[in-house]
């Protein structure tokens, strides 16, 4: 029994990784996609006051 049970989590395993992977990858992404907005909103000429 602890082989189909050992068998079944690394086949669990081996399907959920891939999503892990790919959220880290999209998370890594957004926080780059916000730290280049952040520095474009800081390198930006101030508005002149009216």
């Amino acid at each position: 029994m602890s082989i189909w049970r050992d068998f079944l989590v690394a086949v669990v395993t081996a399907l959920r990784k891939p999503d892990e992977q790919s959220l880290a990858r999209e998370r890594r992404r957004a926080v780059e996609r916000l730290a280049e907005e952040t520095i474009r909103k800081e390198q930006r000429p101030a508005d002149p006051p009216e």
